[in-house]
């Protein structure tokens, strides 16, 4: 029987959109199928030049730099017209000695067509591809992003209509360039920064903008301690922040009133094995310095926002280096992540500061014990003081889950462990306003055993049937008991 070739028979407009949505070098070899296919380059609007496609003939040859690349990307230019707008372009390469024009050549053509979406990656070979300022400047481009073995000289540049920008790891840009293309991009909403490239001054450390929406930052630099002083975020129109780096000695978060959302990942930079974990020291910070960090003006600075996620490393950080807890007065929905490693010391005086948080969200219920856990939890670590045993009686009266507002609670990767199902009662014991409890579990085996144990807690409100039996919903391998 014959086959028939129902996509030729398609629209060239809707050929040329799908063309645009795989690597430039398969679509260009569709051309040999047929004659139908043979000017269907020429419809194509997405452009990604990937040189590790390439296939040299020998190490040698790719280390001093083919014609090979180059030819092919000529050849497909070749075949736009004058008129043929190009909105994205990727290109993808490896820097050598040479000074490859062509490449600039390449990216001037299509700016003055009106390119809206650029995306440049260099892999590092034995030598750093430099961007001038004329090279990035562009009246029409809307999403800019720069990754790898680049240099970048663009103080003074201007981007009227960038609303996307993404630096990931650009091994040549230092601070005072990467404020110049803050500046220079007036309606930027967007900004996305990986930075384990340690410049100095470190871009990224210092972002101020007055048009960025959303802001997602991650620093990595884990043994560079003494760069690790100042950073500094002004941004009066962001609404969304993802922030990820070790931690800072000062931080300075101003005008941040907007903020809805926050996700944080503050990681300290020396181990707490030493600290709050055992009877034999009666502080916080044992027979050593305090450590190194202070991320109280970070959370000062992020108060007006509705949600926010922290992750364990952040747990810590806000108990070991948070002078005080502000009040998170519109805060309503609380999602934590635990470790087997990391504490939970400072969920009790985080919870306390959310008076009106209807939603709390747990990845995870196993974590470290330790002598600072707080009411929060159902920790028991053995104490061999008597005032340690009184304090923890006066505490048990004013627990803080009796005078918190939550009534969701999710649990994510639920293992059924002896630990956990103790967790779980400690929140049916104390959680009064709770009305709905969602587990989801990390197994799919006894699923049927762990949902007869979780069933078989008692409840702290009669009046509140969390657990009733005709209200039990199993969808992947999620229990939602209200």
């Amino acid at each position: 029987m014959r086959c028939r070739d129902s996509i030729s028979k398609l629209p060239d407009e809707i050929l040329g959109k799908i063309l645009s949505l795989v690597p430039t070098k398969v679509a260009a070899s569709t051309s040999v199928l047929s004659k139908r296919w043979r000017n269907l380059m020429v419809l194509v609007d997405n452009i990604c030049f990937d040189e590790s496609m390439v296939v040299y003939p020998d190490k040698e040859e790719e280390t001093r730099g083919s014609h090979l690349f180059s030819d092919f990307v000529e050849k497909q230019f070749s075949l736009l017209s004058d008129s043929h707008i190009i909105k994205k372009l990727s290109l993808s390469h490896t820097t050598r000695d040479c000074i490859n024009y062509e490449y600039y050549r390449w990216i001037w053509t299509l700016m003055e067509r009106g390119l809206l979406e650029l995306h440049l990656h260099a892999s590092r070979g034995n030598s750093y591809f430099f961007i001038e300022r004329e090279l990035l400047t562009s009246n029409t481009l809307v999403k800019l992003t720069l990754s790898g073995a680049y240099i970048l000289g663009v103080q003074h540049v201007f981007f009227p209509a960038l609303k996307s920008l993404s630096i990931l790891s650009v091994t040549g840009l230092d601070g005072p360039n990467f404020s110049g293309l803050i500046r220079g991009s007036p309606v930027l909403e967007e900004l996305y920064i990986l930075n384990d490239q340690l410049l100095l001054p470190c871009y990224g450390t210092i972002v101020q903008s007055a048009s960025i929406k959303r802001l997602v930052v991650f620093l990595d630099f884990p043994d560079a301690k003494d760069d690790h002083r100042v950073t500094y975020c002004g941004a009066p129109n962001l609404v969304y922040l993802d922030y990820s780096s070790y931690v800072f000695e000062y931080y300075q978060f101003v005008d941040l009133d907007t903020l809805v959302e926050a996700r944080l990942s503050i990681k300290l930079g020396e181990s707490t094995n030493r600290y709050d974990y055992s009877d034999d020291y009666d502080n916080d910070y044992g027979d050593g310095e305090p450590i190194f960090g202070d991320v109280t003006n970070l959370v000062a600075g992020i108060t007006s926002i509705t949600t926010l996620h922290l992750s364990p490393d952040s747990l810590e950080a806000f108990h070991f280096c948070c002078e005080s807890m502000p009040v998170f007065k519109n805060l309503l929905n609380l999602s934590i992540e635990s470790h087997e490693e990391k504490g939970w010391q400072v969920m009790p005086v985080l919870l306390k500061s959310c008076p009106n948080l209807h939603t709390l969200a747990i990845k995870g219920l196993v974590h470290r014990v330790t002598n600072k856990c707080g009411d929060a939890c159902a920790c028991s670590p053995k104490k061999n003081h008597k005032h340690k045993k009184m304090k923890i009686v006066n505490e048990e009266k004013l627990c803080c889950l009796e005078t918190c507002q939550v009534k969701v609670l999710k649990i994510s990767e639920y293992g059924g462990s002896f630990q956990e199902l103790k967790q779980m009662k400690h929140f049916l014991d104390k959680l009064q306003c709770l009305e709905t409890v969602k587990v989801g579990f990390n197994t799919n085996d006894n699923i049927d055993f762990l949902q007869a144990n979780l069933l078989a807690l008692p409840r702290l409100s009669k009046k509140k049937n969390i657990f009733s039996l005709s209200h039990i919903k199993t969808l992947y391998n999620q229990v939602v008991l209200a």
